[in-house]
């Protein structure tokens, strides 16, 4: 299985998160650099949230569960095109995606500015191997408990998103 590519170049921004300089993703992860992410919840017309169990490739947190789509800004990227991309890429999916939330970088983001959206479609993904290990729809109250028993299980971004979606966005979301 191919790993992640190390020398993708990423943008490094500042706690402001404007862009300051461009590095490769290798030395962006090792030097714990400010950079830029998204994630998109994608739900069904039952209410469950699609996650997903990275692959043993991923070069942070692998074999955990996390959102649904996910992923880093390429260099000169803006958020919004990265989410519609990584949703296509990780999962073959085109939905309209809404803008949730943004989350500065921080340890529990992985030093990642994060814009968090939604999605919901009916449609069956179809994941990408390279990055997903396996995929399941779980209802949000059944994912909070094993998330609770479980918090290691999890990334740390997906577990903050969660519970600020469960806390803030929940039904009233789009």
């Amino acid at each position: 299985m191919p790993l992640d590519d190390p020398q993708e170049l990423f943008d490094v921004c500042d706690e402001a998160d404007h862009v300051i300089g461009q590095e490769t993703r290798g030395n962006v992860h090792a030097q714990g650099l400010l950079h830029r992410a998204v994630h998109v919840f994608v739900f069904n017309s039952s209410g469950e949230l699609l996650v997903h169990r990275r692959s043993s490739g991923k070069d942070e947190y692998p074999l955990r569960y996390t959102s649904s789509a996910s992923g880093h800004l390429n260099a000169g990227e803006d958020y919004q095109a990265a989410a519609v991309r990584e949703l296509e890429e990780e999962l073959g999916l085109t939905s309209p995606i809404h803008f949730l939330a943004s989350f500065p970088a921080g340890p529990q983001t992985a030093n990642e500015h994060t814009h968090l959206y939604r999605a919901q479609t009916d449609d069956a993904p179809q994941p990408d191997p390279f990055e997903i290990e396996s995929l399941e729809y779980v209802d949000p109250p059944s994912l909070a408990a094993r998330m609770n028993a479980e918090p290691e299980n999890y990334t740390p971004p997906f577990r903050l998103l969660f519970h600020w979606y469960l806390a803030n966005a929940g039904a009233n979301a789009p």
